[in-house]
């Protein structure tokens, strides 16, 4: 992880460097948010182009040089296995995240679904949603996901009919409110399912108490660290300074940290 309050106070020292302007705390949050968020998504489409040049044997596989690899590092902590639970009103498995004390977030969001695991008991009864598909002998199998309307084909077909060692899986949006869940429609109906998925970082949060003058003083119990790894320090630095510019109206600031971030983007990728 990286530190919030060494992130903020870099970036308000070379602000302040000539006094060129100052960023509020809440100002701070919203960008630390968006610069992670920045981050973390720009994993994905670089580690498909490592990916090639490691299957095209063009990459450097020494330890601690291997560039797929310590991406690959980057994303493992946002890697989990969480448990779905069963929703009788939508007839589907969804996955109810608990709420954190500090940010009064959900703990976990899913950002990329992975691997799906149903359990099946050999008590498991049938289901009218489902049909008469009963389980028998019981067992954890991996569930193919597919598009709605290849679920309905293959469910129709009696050669293709799923089975609970070959069980079927699609994705239902539910009902369409702000905030809402993507249900997983699952034939035959398992006992429980987890779900192997990417979930986004929590947001980073820089807090503070009011001193006796008036001043933020930094609360490090109410304060929340950006999740990413420890090398993208200097990275989410020069990116804030790059919004930074933009709220105090610096284009100097602007274009230094643009180039700053294309030459790291560069070096990465190289």
């Amino acid at each position: 992880m990286v530190n919030v309050n060494t992130v903020y106070q870099t970036v308000l020292q070379i602000l302040n460097k000539e006094q060129r302007g100052y960023i509020t705390p809440a100002e701070f949050n919203n960008l630390a948010q968006q610069v992670q968020l920045e981050i973390f998504e720009s994993y994905f489409p670089d580690g498909n182009q490592l990916n090639r040049q490691n299957q095209n044997n063009t990459q450097n596989d020494t330890q601690y040089f291997n560039i797929f690899k310590n991406q690959e590092e980057k994303i493992s902590p946002f890697v989990k296995d969480l448990s779905l639970t069963y929703d009788t009103n939508q007839l589907g498995w969804s996955y109810d995240p608990p709420v954190t004390t500090t940010t009064g977030l959900a703990e976990f969001e899913i950002y990329w679904t992975g691997e799906i695991l149903s359990s099946y008991s050999s008590s498991n009864t049938s289901s009218s949603s489902y049909g008469s598909n009963a389980s028998t002998s019981g067992g954890n199998y991996i569930t193919q996901l597919v598009s709605k309307s290849e679920y309905n084909k293959i469910t129709r077909c009696k050669l293709t009919k799923p089975t609970e060692k070959y069980p079927l899986a699609y994705t239902d949006s539910g009902v369409l409110i702000p905030g809402y869940t993507p249900y997983f429609k699952i034939f035959p109906l398992p006992t429980s399912v987890e779900i192997n998925c990417i979930v986004k970082p929590q947001p980073p949060k820089w807090n503070f108490r009011p001193g006796i003058q008036g001043q933020y003083i930094f609360s490090p119990s109410a304060s929340s660290d950006f999740q990413l790894s420890t090398t993208e320090q200097t990275n989410i630095i020069i990116r804030i300074l790059k919004y930074s510019g933009v709220i105090i109206n610096d284009p100097t600031i602007i274009d230094v940290a643009s180039q700053e971030v294309a030459q790291v983007e560069a070096n990465e990728k190289s």
